[in-house]
């Protein structure tokens, strides 16, 4: 099997997601990459079971916050820029301070 690299950039992603729904469920609190790939994969998947643009960048602040991550990740994940595909083809996705506190509206 061929795949692109945006193919190979997706499935690293998701695998990345994978880890960290794992540790997430046994409590432990997650790190920069496993934040980010776990944001991105939610984002990912809303766009693709058919969420609009706006769905999908709520999506992408309600996955996290503060009480998942590591010290200090939060402030790491300041913007997160994804290209997602919806049903009218790609678009590029940005979304602002996406882990909030639990204090934060999602």
């Amino acid at each position: 099997m061929r795949l692109t690299p945006t193919e190979l950039e997706r499935l690293t992603i998701f695998t990345a997601a994978e880890l960290a729904r794992r540790r997430r469920s046994k409590g432990w609190r997650l790190n920069h990459p496993e934040a980010l790939a776990l944001i991105l994969d939610e984002m990912h998947e809303a766009a693709r079971g058919g969420a609009s643009y706006d769905e999908v960048v709520r999506v992408g602040r309600s996955t996290l916050i503060e009480d998942d991550v590591l010290p200090g990740v939060a402030e790491l994940v300041g913007t997160v820029q994804v290209e997602c595909l919806f049903g009218d083809g790609m678009r590029v996705l940005r979304v602002e301070r996406p882990i909030r506190s639990a204090s934060d509206e999602p």
